[in-house]
């Protein structure tokens, strides 16, 4: 997958700007401020989510603009195919409905998936492995929907039963059963989906992970575990979980939350040289090993699609050492595809390997070269 063609309109500091890129790898330099993660952030709102900041669409749109922003992107899925042409953003009437397009006719967010799949590794994500639960199920399901574009649906549609189910239990005098009871079996059909295809997606990244070597970037062991932190002894069957959350009603209640099935799985993490877990590494090793795992999902993806997700890269060169450095741009050039990386300095792209695309960023104006 390729963008061929961006262009942003009121988007973050960018009043308006239109870049084209080849396939391979893209350098975006500039001072910090400059809008360099801006770019990268637009990328991801192409794909399904709230992209790699999280932030409400309205802090997105330009100081001073009208009220609403815009970006468009073509992509390129393969030579002998038409360009697909991509778009999002919100109008000033309806400042938080998100409007996406394909191909110029309206769309759901969720079908963005069938055609981009987008990747990510930012510094915020540099202590995924000691933050909470959530932060690691938002990575774990980001990496899903890479893989499986349907994973959003059932998510979606899982959280709105599990809120909903809330709702009900929170007023027992007023729950309706059979409206519990129908709740409870949609959380139970999505969720078995939602655990199907976090196994599905970590058999394939595992199987990709254990065929690389522990240097130069380090290698993790994933496990997908319980709330209790134990590791996960079958699939969440469907029927298994309806009985789950039904015997749980009470609990749940004097909880005032769910408190068992797929929402609160965790991803676990262990360095495969060491056997020590991920929370306990250094803070070098846990970005090497985030940076190992998004590089083998990148094959992953790859191999099962037989499309190449984008990878959007933010200030990671300037935290490694120039070998590894050297060794990330040698892989991303030569596995194919398409990568976007963000740095201070233009000398810190100087030995990547060619095609490529090369923009200096400076006060929201964007000059190619």
């Amino acid at each position: 997958m390729t963008l061929t063609r961006l262009s942003l309109t009121d988007f973050r500091n960018h009043a308006g700007a239109d870049m084209a890129a080849a396939p391979g790898l893209v350098a975006l330099y500039g001072d910090n401020g400059a809008g360099k993660t801006n770019i990268l952030e637009a990328i991801s709102l192409l794909a399904p989510g709230r992209g790699l900041r999280r932030a409400a669409l309205s802090d997105m749109v330009r100081d001073g603009a009208s009220g609403g922003f815009a970006v468009f992107a073509e992509v390129q899925a393969g030579a002998d195919l038409a360009p697909v042409a991509l778009g999002t953003g919100i109008e000033a009437a309806q400042p938080g409905r998100r409007i996406v397009r394909i191909n110029g006719a309206t769309s759901a967010a969720t079908a963005l998936g069938d055609w981009l799949a987008v990747l990510w590794l930012t510094p915020a994500m540099d202590r995924l492995f000691v933050e909470t639960a959530g932060n690691r199920r938002r990575f774990l399901d980001r990496l899903v929907l890479a893989l499986d574009p349907r994973h959003a649906q059932h998510s979606n549609r899982y959280e709105a039963a599990l809120r909903a189910r809330g709702k009900l239990l929170a007023d027992p005098g007023q729950a309706d059963q059979q409206w519990l009871t129908s709740l409870e079996a949609q959380l139970a059909e999505h969720g078995a989906a939602m655990d199907a295809a976090r196994q599905h997606m970590l058999a394939g990244l595992s199987a990709e992970l254990a065929g690389q070597p522990d240097a130069p970037f380090a290698r993790p062991l994933l496990t997908l575990v319980d709330s209790e932190g134990a590791a996960r002894a079958a699939p969440h069957e469907v029927e298994a979980l309806r009985a789950l959350f039904a015997s749980r009603r009470r609990i749940d209640a004097a909880a005032g939350r769910a408190t068992a099935g797929p929402h609160r799985d965790d991803l676990a993490a262990v360095h495969a040289a060491t056997g020590r877990a991920a929370a306990r590494c250094s803070t070098g090793e846990q970005k090497a090993m985030l940076l190992s795992l998004v590089l083998a999902h990148s094959d992953s993806v790859a191999r099962a699609r037989g499309q190449r997700p984008v990878l959007l890269l933010d200030e990671v060169a300037a935290h490694l050492d120039p070998l590894r450095r050297g060794a990330l741009y040698e892989r991303l050039a030569g596995q194919g595809g398409q990568a976007w990386l963000t740095g201070t300095e233009a000398a810190l792209f100087d030995d990547m390997p060619g095609p490529v695309t090369r923009f200096r960023i400076a006060g929201g104006r964007i000059v190619a070269g």
